[in-house]
């Protein structure tokens, strides 16, 4: 008898009774160390957990942590982030659940996190998953709500707060670009402001390429994943967000993907963006994404007395970049002919043998708003309307090009 209690205890601590295993009990609680400038609200939207009161509780209760306080430099934190050993076989198994709606959120959610640089290998190599304590634990209310702007059914609500307070939150109003991969670059930045108005209007204000051409570049982010893209925002303002208004400060605290710094070597701060493109690409192409586009967004600068459409360079050979310029293009054309009769556009399309589309992987197009230093082509993006309009344009041209390459 005593025999058997051993042989019992000793297969029990060597794991081998399946019902005590991974498949019901996570190991721990995936973890971060703060940094300086690191607030709770934005780890949580780097790690795409949801800010409710559900996950802020369990975030105090496994940290000993009081809402209010600051995050302290160097420290570790738990994440209300399961972390289970995956068994080989499914997630639902590892995790002892059926859904299997839930089991593919939580494989898309490990592959972002890699895609992200979160982890360092797929959770099948590592045998490390990773399960969103919401996923588990906190109670989902039903989706009902309809878009404000145009009546359509909310088919799913997204929160990204590098879109600022009063635009973080996102309705998925269509799936018209559903699985589709975007990177939106936009010019400049950091050290290197890019082309500037010195002294512009009357308040003597400098207007910076770089900063209109983020705002453009979070606009047209915003609607890409309104139709349910996938977007990866490359140069990056966590302070900015998308902003109102006609004068946009000039600043230097931009950063490229994974909060890096920007180089002050031209060459180096290209390498830097075109290699965290390539990087990410590789990421999906692994998974089977097939329609990857890398859109980057400038403002030219130019004599003040000439004026400039949007233009568009893809590099020469490259008959996909080459047809997505066309079909902006066009795109752009029909829209100027229905708000502004008579007006005309003289937008162009040319190849160029320009760094971020000869060195991107995905299919690349560069794209010129305007002139920063001609009056009327500022009010294109000094305007906040304007700003607006030009990305809902691209918008829609985008997904004219990818319907028609399906």
């Amino acid at each position: 008898m005593k025999l058997c209690y051993c042989l019992f205890l000793t297969a029990l601590l060597m794991g081998l009774f399946p019902f005590f295993t991974n498949a019901q009990y996570p190991d721990k609680h995936a973890k971060f160390t703060a940094k300086d400038g690191d607030g709770l609200y934005q780890v949580f939207e780097d790690y795409h957990i949801p800010v409710n009161s559900c996950n802020l509780d369990y975030f105090y209760s496994i940290n000993d942590f009081k809402a209010g306080d600051p995050l302290i430099i160097g420290k570790r934190y738990q994440l209300p982030i399961y972390v289970y050993h995956y068994n080989s076989e499914s997630i639902r198994s590892t995790i002892n659940v059926e859904d299997w709606s839930k089991a593919k959120r939580i494989q898309q959610y490990n592959r972002d996190m890699r895609d992200q640089g979160y982890k360092d290998a797929t959770y099948e190599d590592s045998k490390i998953l990773w399960v969103p304590y919401y996923e588990m634990q906190c109670k989902k209310k039903k989706e009902t709500a309809e878009k404000s702007n145009g009546g359509g059914k909310v088919l799913e609500k997204k929160r990204f707060y590098i879109f600022g307070r009063e635009h973080r939150d996102i309705n998925i109003t269509s799936h018209a670009l559903k699985g589709c991969i975007f990177y939106i670059v936009s010019g400049h930045g950091g050290p290197d402001p890019g082309a500037i108005c010195e002294g512009c209007d009357s308040h003597k204000h400098n207007y910076c390429e770089d900063e209109y051409a983020y705002d453009v570049s979070l606009r047209l982010a915003r609607k890409l994943i309104e139709h349910g893209a996938t977007v990866y925002i490359i140069t990056r303002d966590e302070n900015d967000g998308i902003r109102s208004g006609k004068y946009l400060p000039c600043d230097n605290d931009e950063v490229c993907w994974l909060n890096k710094r920007i180089p002050r070597n031209p060459k180096l701060r290209l390498e830097q963006r075109s290699g965290a493109v390539n990087e990410i690409y590789a990421r999906q192409q692994s998974v089977g994404s097939t329609y990857q586009r890398a859109i980057m967004l400038h403002i030219d600068s130019r004599d003040k007395n000439e004026r400039a459409d949007m233009f568009f360079y893809y590099y020469p050979g490259t008959k996909k970049a080459r047809s997505l310029a066309i079909n902006l293009r066009e795109h752009i054309r029909q829209k100027y002919a229905k708000h502004q009769p008579g007006r005309g556009y003289s937008g162009t399309v040319s190849g160029r043998d320009l760094h971020m589309l000869r060195e991107t992987k995905p299919v690349s197009l560069y794209i010129e708003l305007g002139n920063i230093a001609n009056k009327k082509d500022q009010s294109r993006f000094l305007l906040e309307s304007n700003r607006q309009a030009v990305a809902d344009w691209l918008c829609e041209g985008i997904i004219k090009d990818y319907k028609k390459q399906k």
